[in-house]
């Protein structure tokens, strides 16, 4: 078995070293458009371009695909090849990220601790690499989506400025609507939630220039970001209850991190491993609620994502 991983940035040179360097190929669509994968490989997709187009080649030749990306039309055209991946027997992850990916992994270990969940807000803060900081970028001049109430809204990028708490030592930062695709992924996973939404931190620069060219060339990496889950609901007594988690990481570093336990598990599925069946065939999201979420969290901790939670105030 092969790992190919597309891209050479920073998530995907990391999710190289931590899969493994003789398990790895690294693949250029630019200069072979048909990969050279075999039946019961796995492609890691961490370039800057849309995935399903070559996630559909993967398949095509009985490979299965973790995808690490977030634009909100490539996550739907990915949905869409759910038939195709069942019938080639293999396994899609759509979106192994931070988020989507990690988030759905929290928000799941957090809808646990209650008997009905009916709020999903998720925000993010910082950049992996050059190409994550052109998204986020992007993202503020796109279309926000959030289900409310049962109907998918839509909203200018920018707008719905809220004070996120993030896991120290980030702390507060302004956050707004912006072109995530989580609340996409979370829906399908949580259909019984009410309010799903996603948001991510800006400042009054970020903002005012997100409609122009980026005015200078991005860091080589974000410096340490963050993400948080606020899930909320009712427990088994019937009192209302809001949980939230989350971390603070090099964003590259916890990416890498969600990526590889995708990669992992589902190798194992295929080369029989102890581990093997983790993740099942077909479409897979990481807020599933088939998946053994506790497992794959302690393996992205184990790969040195510390999670932390929020327990109260003194």
């Amino acid at each position: 078995m092969t790992v190919w991983v597309v891209g050479r940035g920073v998530v995907g040179d990391r999710v190289a070293r931590l899969v493994g360097a003789d398990a790895v190929q690294f693949h250029d669509p630019r200069t072979e458009p048909t990969p050279l994968a075999s039946p019961g490989d796995v492609a890691v997709l961490a370039h800057p371009t849309r995935h399903a187009p070559l996630a559909a080649a993967f398949v095509a030749r009985g490979c299965s695909v973790v995808t690490v990306g977030d634009h909100l039309d490539d996550t739907y055209d990915l949905v869409e090849l759910g038939d195709a991946v069942t019938e080639a027997g293999a396994t899609l992850v759509i979106g192994a990220a931070v988020t989507p990916g990690l988030s759905g992994l929290l928000a799941r270990w957090s809808a646990r601790q209650f008997a009905a969940v009916d709020e999903i807000h998720v925000a993010v803060h910082g950049t992996a690499g050059p190409a994550c900081a052109r998204v986020h970028h992007r993202s503020l001049t796109g279309r926000a989506v959030s289900w409310v109430d049962g109907v998918w809204e839509e909203s200018p990028g920018g707008s719905g400025r809220e004070l996120c708490w993030f896991p120290e030592p980030v702390g507060a930062h302004d956050c707004y609507r912006a072109e995530i695709a989580s609340p996409v992924l979370l829906h399908q996973s949580f259909p019984e939630a009410s309010r799903i939404t996603a948001r991510r931190s800006a400042t009054r620069r970020d903002r005012g220039t997100a409609r122009l060219p980026m005015l200078r060339p991005p860091h080589a990496e974000g410096g340490v970001g963050a993400l948080r889950v606020e899930v909320r609901g009712v427990d088994a007594t019937g009192l209302r209850r809001t949980h939230i988690v989350g971390m603070a990481e090099l964003l590259g570093t916890a990416t890498a991190a969600t990526a590889a336990t995708a990669t992992a598990a589902t190798a194992a599925a295929f080369v029989g491993a102890a581990r093997a069946g983790r993740l099942p065939t077909g479409v897979v999201l990481a807020g599933d609620a088939e998946l053994d979420t506790l497992s794959l969290l302690a393996d992205v901790a184990a790969y040195g994502v510390r999670i932390q939670e929020f327990v109260g105030a003194a």
